[in-house]
């Protein structure tokens, strides 16, 4: 606390002045409000909420419930979009005795790549009520590539696709493709 210390008159009886000292200010309520202050915001702030995106899926069938026959997919009214390393994806529509290096297409992410490819296949689908897109992430994909290619769905409209696993005889032509040679030994290095 600030002081201020006064002194009687002397035996001279001129006049007295008091003497000068420093204040000193207390700092131990001001530290008391910082602290205040803090646990104030802390509590009212609303932290960022994660960005969490919306999958519809399907209802998990009961056990009694026979199980449905798989589905088949026609060529014509299908594509595969392969999610490769470097934001590259890579497409087709063949079947796994007419794919190779050749008709494995690579394209990217842009307005002039990947959206154009699926209207373009879309257009030429023999069923457009049943054109499907099949997504197929790679182990080399990032999170990022898997949610652009969900956003591209929404753009070209497409209602119909699925998200699968790269089957084996699509994952060979794939790391001949990309350089890749399939070897834990030569991943490592």
């Amino acid at each position: 606390m600030a002081e201020v210390q006064v002194q009687e008159k002397g035996a001279k009886g001129g006049k007295v002045r008091s003497k000068k000292q420093s204040t000193r200010v207390d700092m131990t309520p001001m530290v008391d409000l910082g602290f205040l202050l803090i646990t104030f915001f802390m509590f009212t702030t609303t932290f960022s909420k994660p960005n969490v995106m919306d999958l519809g899926l399907p209802a998990k069938p009961k056990e009694n419930t026979p199980k449905p026959p798989p589905t088949e997919i026609k060529l014509s009214n299908s594509i595969s979009l392969l999610l490769g390393k470097d934001n590259k994806v890579f497409w087709h529509q063949e079947d796994n005795t007419s794919l190779n290096d050749q008709n494995l297409n690579e394209t990217s992410f842009d307005r002039e790549g990947i959206r154009k490819i699926i209207e373009q296949a879309k257009s030429r689908a023999a069923d457009r009520t049943k054109f499907t897109v099949i997504i197929k992430p790679t182990d080399d994909a990032v999170y990022k590539n898997f949610v652009d290619i969900l956003d591209e769905m929404a753009i070209t409209k497409s209602e119909q696709y699925g998200v699968t696993d790269v089957k084996p005889w699509e994952k060979a032509i794939y790391d001949r493709k990309v350089g890749n040679s399939g070897t834990p030994a030569a991943a490592t290095k």
